[in-house]
């Protein structure tokens, strides 16, 4: 299925762009900027978004890796830790 028109991307090559991204590096956080650069293109008018965004969700191997789950948690929480409480 063409999910954008105006840079003539299928279903298919978003797929084959993030197992190729994941097998190239396994911990790469995949965006739509880096599927669009590993074909080649960049966005154009943006409508495809959504749909291009759903197409990369549906696969499977668009997870964040294991070992960067949670950065931002324990960041945030090692923030609050060295803050004073007000009234101290």
């Amino acid at each position: 299925m063409i999910v954008c028109h105006c840079r003539n991307i299928t279903d298919r090559d978003i797929n084959a762009a993030i197992d190729w991204m994941r097998t190239a590096d396994p911990t790469t956080i995949i965006t739509p900027g880096r599927i669009y650069h590993a074909l080649g293109k960049s966005a154009d008018c943006g409508g495809c978004m959504p749909l291009f965004l759903s197409t990369m969700r549906a696969n499977e191997r668009l997870e964040v890796p294991a070992e960067l789950r949670n950065l931002r948690a324990g960041a945030m929480g090692d923030a609050r830790h060295g803050r004073r409480q007000e009234g101290s």
